[in-house]
């Protein structure tokens, strides 16, 4: 065989003494490999190993054989440039699981204008790969639903409903950690709470809510107000002001006269939120927490680096929260998907979250929301 010549099936089957037919199947993976005796199988790697045989996995992806190639695909640019470090952990755990289980990672990334698609002119890009990781807030749930049509096996990272559909997804417990941060605050005293939360109608916003009226529940008050601003998860830097602090400074004088002393806050995807909230709390002379305990229900992001308009809207404070086991979440993706592509059942897995103390939580002033 010429040295520059690729080594070939028919060259493996030669240097093994069994059949074209046999390399085939072995290399493969597909139905009825599982029948090839162990010695010959040994035989045709290490001869396909020898000669130098790179597998066309395209090609074996038609015939209907593994590539031992697991995608990620995300609905949002996960590369920090604007935001920092928020996907990296997910990626990390993703990325080592694949690893460990002797797979290739094959990340896919979008760069055409507008919302991100799966498919393509009807294609499904992501079929190079055995089985696919997703990530991401803002979803195309008709994408979702088409992948669910073509049978392809994939693992979202946070809880995702498809009407009529079992979807597998691995999840932080929300709901607990929400319902956990309200029975310490009326643990310490509070009875007069409120919840923020952005104005979409995403799982991961539901679910806190659900944990918030829970843990409202749990205490024994009546019900607590819920309010929404209207800025979706991730307002845009150059209008946080102009959208939050008109609201903002009436939800402070509405929650001061109402003896509200304890405040739960749904961060979204970056603490542009938050910041603005002290900023306009340090204006109308409201104390955190001697006079309005705040507590964050998650971790968010704030932006790589701050300029401008951007740098009066990072929070520094070490705010009481709960974090999200984000490297544990992907980790538990991978092997997820790997239990479907065993023709395992689809799943739903919760990962508790992780308190964090921080200093914004104390009892609330003597005589206050009685």
């Amino acid at each position: 065989m010429s040295p520059r010549r690729r080594a070939t099936q028919v060259d493996i089957a030669r240097a093994a003494g069994v059949s074209q037919a046999t390399v085939s199947l072995v290399i493969s993976g597909g139905h009825g490999s599982e029948q090839v005796a162990e010695h010959t199988r040994t035989a045709v790697l290490d001869a396909a190993t020898r000669l130098g045989y790179s597998v066309n996995t395209a090609a074996r992806s038609l015939k209907g054989g593994r590539n031992h190639i697991l995608g990620l695909y995300t609905f949002e640019s996960v590369f920090p440039t604007d935001q920092r470090d928020f996907y990296y952990p997910f990626l990390l755990g993703v990325e080592r699981a694949t690893a460990e289980v002797g797979y290739d990672l094959l990340l896919f990334s979008s760069v055409t204008p507008g919302p991100r698609r799966i498919y393509s002119d009807g294609i499904n890009r992501l079929k190079v790969a055995d089985g696919c990781v997703l990530l991401g807030r803002q979803v195309d749930h008709a994408d979702l639903a088409e992948l669910v049509r073509d049978d392809f096996p994939f693992v979202f990272v946070g809880r995702r409903e498809l009407p009529g559909v079992e979807l597998s997804y691995v999840a932080p417990d929300y709901g607990t950690a929400t319902r956990d941060l309200v029975l310490r605050l009326t643990g310490l005293g509070h009875r007069r709470l409120a919840y923020l939360r952005p104005d979409d109608d995403q799982e991961p916003t539901r679910d806190r809510e659900a944990g918030f009226r829970a843990g409202v529940a749990d205490a024994g008050l009546p019900d607590q107000p819920v309010h929404v601003l209207p800025v979706g998860s991730s307002p845009p830097v150059d209008q946080v002001l102009d959208l939050l602090s008109g609201p903002l400074t009436m939800l402070l004088t509405t929650w001061r006269a109402d003896g509200v002393t304890a405040l739960l806050v749904d961060p979204g995807e970056n603490d542009r939120t938050i910041a603005a909230l002290e900023q306009v709390a340090v204006r109308a002379g409201v104390r955190i927490p001697a006079d309005l305990s705040v507590v964050l229900l998650g971790e968010p992001s704030p932006p790589l680096s701050a300029r401008g308009a951007d740098a009066e809207l990072v929070s520094t404070r070490d705010w009481t929260r709960f974090t999200l086991p984000r490297e544990g979440l992907g980790r538990a993706a991978v092997h997820l998907l790997l239990d479907l592509l065993d023709d395992g059942p689809a799943r739903q897995l919760t990962v508790p979250c992780l308190p964090v103390e921080g200093d914004t939580v104390c009892p609330p002033p003597v005589g206050a929301g009685a």
